[in-house]
């Protein structure tokens, strides 16, 4: 176990998205954590945010993003490891995890909020979470009228449908051959997708149907994820590669995700391009972005953090000598990556404690 004078203290919830990312890596580290369920009232005390989870250090200190709290865990806690450095391993984990942070979500809140029954079956067990029912109805009320913002509505629903099942075949091909994304070895990769992979679909009745219906495989590594045994181990990849699965997974996300990731950052820069500079606050939304997903048109809210989220894979692409950058170009031909790899933001957000402001 990595050892530590205090345990890290864990406010999340069982169904909350981005509770199923942090979650694997902080068992995968064998760290002493307790995990406590979502104190609001706590987390909006340390952070002045209502976003779960957050983690409390040994030392008291409070990490919110789920990307810079698994960052941090990993420059401190480096055996072993979570997120590889080599070029090609390295990018393929942060596509995965911007495609989960930023595009998954909308999958994910269509299963749970998207028909009659999803609903009744997410609203049952907020207010089991909770242990009060109004509360609970307010909590999944707030949750439902989301979803349209991520691009989750009753128009977008059979084109999800259709990404979500091409995308869990493509899982379902990977798993069979090798037990994590990587290789034999969880990585950030892993823990990012956990977040819509278990944090909903497993959690919620109509898609974990889907899931033990059609992708046993995917049903596998949740659970080699919830309970990684960092002994039994083996290891990425040898020699930066990605395995030819690995490959048609990122370009089924690239196809569907990355033209609405794009959409997203014109719409942001747009916005930017026009404030007032004297003005450090970065709104929740700025507008709406538009692309198509399986042939139907598909809009969601332009949220800025997709610019910060996007920031992290551009940066190491760019970071890359030539050599690698030639590499790993090769790696990335044909996967639909290649318009969000080109693109040169105008604008950088930078974080000032909690919140986004502009660099």
């Amino acid at each position: 176990m990595n050892a530590t004078r205090a345990p890290y203290r864990f406010h999340a919830f069982d169904v909350s998205y981005f509770s199923a990312k942090v979650r694997p890596a902080l068992r995968y580290k064998t760290l002493w954590y307790e995990e406590r369920r979502a104190d609001m009232a706590e987390i909006q005390r340390r952070t002045g945010l209502g976003f779960i989870p957050i983690l409390v250090t040994p030392e008291d200190e409070t990490w919110q993003d789920t990307s810079e709290i698994l960052d941090r865990l990993e420059e401190r806690h480096p055996d072993p490891p979570l997120i590889p450095v080599s070029p090609v391993q390295r990018l393929a984990a942060l596509r995965v995890e911007l495609y989960a942070d930023e595009f998954g979500v909308g999958p994910a809140m269509h299963y749970r909020w998207g028909t009659a029954d999803a609903e009744a079956s997410a609203r049952a067990r907020f207010t089991a979470m909770i242990g009060n029912a109004e509360f609970g109805r307010r909590a999944a009320a707030t949750m439902s009228s989301r979803r349209g913002a991520v691009g989750a509505s009753d128009a977008s629903g059979p084109a999800i449908e259709a990404h979500s099942r091409d995308l869990l075949a493509a899982l379902s091909a990977h798993f069979e051959a090798h037990p994590y994304l990587l290789g034999a070895r969880m990585s950030l990769a892993d823990c990012a997708l956990m977040g819509p992979l278990y944090g909903h679909f497993f959690n919620d009745l109509g898609s974990r149907r889907l899931l033990l219906e059609t992708a046993v495989p995917v049903v596998g590594w949740i659970e080699r994820c919830n309970f990684p045994g960092a002994d039994q181990q083996g290891e990425w990849l040898a020699d930066d590669a990605l395995s030819e699965t690995l490959s048609a997974v990122l370009a089924v996300m690239g196809r569907d995700a990355v033209p609405i990731l794009v959409a997203c950052l014109r719409q942001i820069e747009e916005w930017a391009d026009s404030r007032d500079p004297s003005e450090d606050a970065v709104p929740r939304a700025v507008g709406t972005a538009r692309a198509e997903l399986w042939g139907a048109p598909f809009e969601r809210a332009a949220i800025p953090y997709t610019l910060w989220m996007v920031q992290r894979a551009l940066d190491h692409y760019r970071g890359l000598s030539d050599p690698e950058r030639e590499r790993v170009d090769k790696v990335v031909a044909g996967s639909g990556w290649e318009a969000l790899l080109a693109y040169t933001p105008r604008h950088r957000l930078t974080k000032r404690g909690f919140a986004l402001t502009f660099a």
